[in-house]
């Protein structure tokens, strides 16, 4: 049994109600651990030491310090790596070699970050003779950072990793199902020669009391959110009256273009492989699969038997492709939508399973093809959070564009085809904050990513992704000029 407390000021302690939530294992259901189910007044302790913490120049105006803390993490995680992947699998499900490129990327980013966080260049010039204007890039304050469950390594440290890296302190509130996972990565941190006490802070918790705290408090300056639509609205709505910086990547139905002049057998392969990633449980998976005519039933067919023979079971066994979905509750509510879909669908091409009886048995689903011509369909509109995957005809690049474009999300597509021209061509007019040629899912710590239009706002990984964490400072000064 694991036990993961709250972290302020530097003490591992438990919450001021005293209450513990368990942590289940969504193959078999068992309980591997327990975390503190705290309160707003935790919340509020730590959102307290994290100002504290900020207020010392010692950290926040100290590149040189952050940058070491942030090498010396990245090494600490790198030596238990695989301790580190196991306890992931077992709290989130997620096959074990996901769970190893997982923490390998988010010990990459740490290191991108700690070279960056001593290059925050600001700039003067003389405006006429004398006068001087000075811009300064300055941490923004107390970050609150609230975590989803699907990929709790990585999508922590893409929003921990800048904030520290610009002199931001932090408090986390991870996903309850996740908490035991975050806590043993910032344990890491927290070890490290010169980190200081109260620059990160973890408030866990079964609801969202302490969430919304964060959300709601004039002392966090910057709110960084990863998950669902809905829930990003509330925060935008609560975060409204204290005016704070807001960086969300929120839902997303990444649609998948493929042209004639590709290897159907590859393709397929390489599109069943992305919209199963997770259990289809990630915001980037492929969800629509948009075929052009000439090839549409040839690929309908070949996707649909690389769907049916994906590999379902424990992600501990060797050749398992697809792991269990995070909990029994979210595996019935995904099939429930399925079966939703599949009552609307023209075709189901592959009927998966959609009802979870038992959490001894497993949170398994097993992949769902549906093909449908109408792409204002609710279920081809909607993120389905599981591995549903839609697949639609098209006649030429301006009706794929067309369809592709018709939808309220924008975070990523992938265009798969031989033709240079036509895939720059195509990635150009597609309205989507990541859109890969000839692959899919390939994020990483250089290149910015984010969303258009409902997929959020604000941008994480890469350079860009220090701008959420900072303010601009204008300084100017009349010096006057020498007399001769």
């Amino acid at each position: 049994m694991i036990t993961a407390l709250n972290l302020i000021n530097g003490s591992w302690q438990a919450s001021a109600t005293g209450k513990f939530s368990t942590s289940r294992d969504p193959l078999n259901g068992q309980v591997i651990g327990r975390f503190s189910d705290s309160s707003a007044a935790d919340a509020k302790n730590a959102v307290d030491a994290a100002n504290v913490a900020f207020e010392n120049p010692q950290w926040s105006q100290n590149p040189r310090l952050r940058q070491m803390v942030l090498m010396r993490w990245a090494d600490r995680l790198e030596q238990n790596l695989e301790s580190l992947a196991v306890l992931l699998t077992r709290e989130n499900g997620k096959v074990i070699a996901q769970s190893r490129g997982e923490m390998a990327a988010a010990i990459s980013e740490i290191r991108y970050y700690a070279g960056l966080s001593r290059y925050m260049p600001g700039h003067v010039f003389e405006v006429e003779p004398g006068v001087f204007s000075t811009i300064l890039k300055e941490p923004a304050g107390v970050v609150g950072i609230i975590v989803p469950w699907n990929a709790p390594a990585v999508l922590l440290i893409r929003s921990l990793a800048p904030a520290l890296a610009t002199g931001c302190t932090a408090v986390i509130k991870p996903a309850p199902q996740t908490t035991l996972i975050t806590a043993a990565i910032i344990q890491e941190l927290i070890s490290v020669e010169g980190f200081q006490p109260g620059a990160v802070n973890i408030v866990s918790e079964e609801s969202f009391e302490a969430a919304s705290y964060l959300t709601a408090s004039p002392e966090v300056a910057v709110l960084s959110f990863t998950g669902s639509n809905i829930t990003g609205q509330k925060i935008m709505s609560a975060a409204a009256p204290t005016m704070k910086k807001l960086s969300l990547e929120l839902g997303g139905k990444s649609a998948c273009l493929v042209f004639p002049d590709i290897d159907i057998a590859s393709v397929a392969s390489h599109l069943a492989n992305a919209a199963t990633i997770i259990s289809g449980q990630q915001c980037t998976a492929a969800r629509r699969v948009l075929v052009h005519a000439s090839c549409y039933e040839e690929f309908k067919l070949a996707l649909a038997s690389r769907l049916k023979n994906i590999r379902v079971g424990s992600g501990f066994e060797d050749g398992i492709q697809m792991g269990p979905m995070i909990d029994v509750e979210s595996a019935n509510l995904v099939g429930k939508r399925i079966e939703e879909a599949m009552a609307l669908a023209d075709e189901v091409v592959v009927k998966g399973s959609t009802r979870v009886t038992c959490a001894e048995d497993g949170a398994f689903l097993t992949p769902t093809l549906l093909a449908h011509e109408d792409c204002k369909a609710s279920f081809i509109q909607e993120e389905i959070f599981g591995p549903l995957v839609v697949i639609e005809k098209f006649a030429d690049e301006s009706d794929a564009v067309m369809r592709a474009n018709d939808s309220i999300f924008g975070l990523s597509a992938s265009v798969w085809t031989s033709d240079g021209a036509r895939s720059m061509r195509v990635a150009r007019a597609l309205k989507n904050g990541t859109v890969w040629i000839n692959d899919h899912n390939k994020l990483i710590a250089e290149a910015e990513t984010g969303g258009y239009r409902q997929s959020g706002l604000g941008r994480l990984h890469g350079y860009d992704a220090l701008i959420d964490f900072q303010e601009i400072k204008h300084i100017y000064q009349n010096v006057g000029v020498l007399k001769q």
